[in-house]
């Protein structure tokens, strides 16, 4: 009996190394050419897979692959779906067995967070039924380090190091400029409904130092009256003060800061846009001259100050992946464990999709002092060694340079084509 195929695709937001995840897979399906057939990669994630969109990871030279581990973005392009469970999904689910059957898959990785491994726990449970016997392996990534039992997620440690870095350099300005002009400098960052990103910002002070930085994080609810007294301390303090804000916080009674200013609209919660908020809130309080920048895209692409140790663990879950898969493992992930702070140290291991999906990773509250504002030493324990090392990539012309891939289209064996079921 022939090799099976695999197929790969990204799911959600991307990340600065979630290709360094697809590079550690492909390269160790290449050293298993005995066990496993071609590598195909999905465009657009499940979508891709659903449209019968796919391209031949075989057609690859060796360095384009390489060169993955130094590419930010999603190489094979990301979606953001999810399918509906049965009974209304089924015919999703038939399609995508249908196409697994037309390309002799096997084996499917679906490189995602905690929403993504309900996809890749769905195929793994719902195409056996259907006559489709695959493998189906979930590959961490998001940057929202929220994935339930992994010590942290790839993708994590290159935004926590880019944010921080950022931040301290931003402090940098506001406190020289802070004598005859701007006081107070708010940054939001991403994170969705957690705070890891935020208070990872906190590690843009020297630990033992009281320097002029606040955190807010969705785990602590936001006090308009406590924090403008806060930033009111640190301006009286210190001259000025920078504030880091996930983009998720909330508000006493539960609403997140973004619905109470939102568009209105019921049942509509867009995160994003707490930076200016804060801004006005600190502008009409204490009548001074505010900044703020909101990071967006930028943090989760910043692939030329990725952590050296982001890049290692994020490489690390794509081999362990494939791994799994022709140990005949399936519905699971292959997740980080710590096993000592210092020297940091850590090992993959398989864990169920069931106790991941759809669940949550919260930032502890014991990472953020009493008035939480600011780090713990705890905190600092955990953050230290994610962010540690540096990653160099190429550059040409004064400019990081990426992976430049053929993207061969494998060729549709299915005569009729896809369309969403309305």
């Amino acid at each position: 009996m022939s090799a099976k195929n695999i197929l790969y695709a990204q799911s959600g937001g991307v990340t600065a190394t979630i290709n360094a995840s697809a590079c550690g897979l492909i390269e160790a399906a290449r050293r298993n050419r005995a066990r496993v057939g071609r590598v195909y990669a999905a465009r657009n994630g499940i979508l891709g897979a659903l449209g019968e969109d796919l391209v031949d990871t075989s057609a690859e030279p060796a360095a384009a692959i390489r060169a993955l581990m130094h590419t930010p973005g999603g190489a094979f392009g990301s979606c953001r779906c999810d399918l509906p469970p049965l009974p209304q999904g089924r015919a999703h689910f038939e399609r995508l067995a249908a196409v697994f059957r037309a390309h002799d898959i096997g084996y499917f990785f679906y490189n995602g967070g905690n929403g993504s491994a309900e996809t890749a726990h769905q195929i793994a449970t719902i195409l056996p039924r259907l006559g489709q016997p695959v493998i189906s392996v979930a590959v961490p990534k998001t940057i929202d380090n929220d994935i339930v039992g992994s010590d942290c997620s790839p993708g994590f440690g290159s935004v926590a190091k880019f944010a921080a870095t950022s931040l301290r350099e931003a402090m940098a300005d506001l406190a020289s400029m802070s004598h005859s002009s701007t006081k107070v400098f708010v940054m939001e960052v991403m994170g969705r409904y957690t705070g890891w990103i935020a208070a990872a910002c906190g590690m843009a002070l020297p630990a033992g130092k009281d320097g002029p930085l606040l955190l807010l994080a969705p785990e602590v609810r936001f006090s308009r009256r406590q924090f403008i007294a806060a930033v009111r301390t640190c301006v009286e303090k210190h001259g000025w003060c920078a504030v880091a804000v996930a983009e998720g916080i909330r508000l006493p009674d539960g609403r997140r800061l973004t619905q109470a200013g939102g568009d209105g609209i019921p049942g509509h919660e867009q995160l994003g846009g707490v930076a200016p908020l804060i801004a006005a809130m600190v502008r009409g309080a204490l009548g001074l001259k505010v900044h703020w920048s909101v990071l967006d895209y930028v943090q989760r692409a910043a692939r030329h100050l990725a952590s050296r140790t982001d890049l290692e663990q994020a490489y690390a879950v794509g081999q362990a992946a494939l791994t799994y898969a022709l140990q005949g493992r399936t519905g699971v992930m292959p997740v980080i464990q710590r096993i000592d702070d210092r020297p940091y140290r850590w090992r993959i291991v398989p864990a169920p999709l069931k106790g991941i999906m759809n669940r949550e990773k919260r930032l502890p509250r014991g990472f953020l002092t009493a008035d939480g504002y600011r780090l713990t030493a705890r905190a600092r324990r955990y953050f230290a060694p994610l962010i540690l090392g540096e990653a160099p990539q190429p550059y040409r012309d004064g400019l990081p340079l990426h992976a430049s891939l053929r993207l061969k289209p494998v060729a549709r064996r299915l005569q009729s084509g896809w369309q969403m079921p309305a």
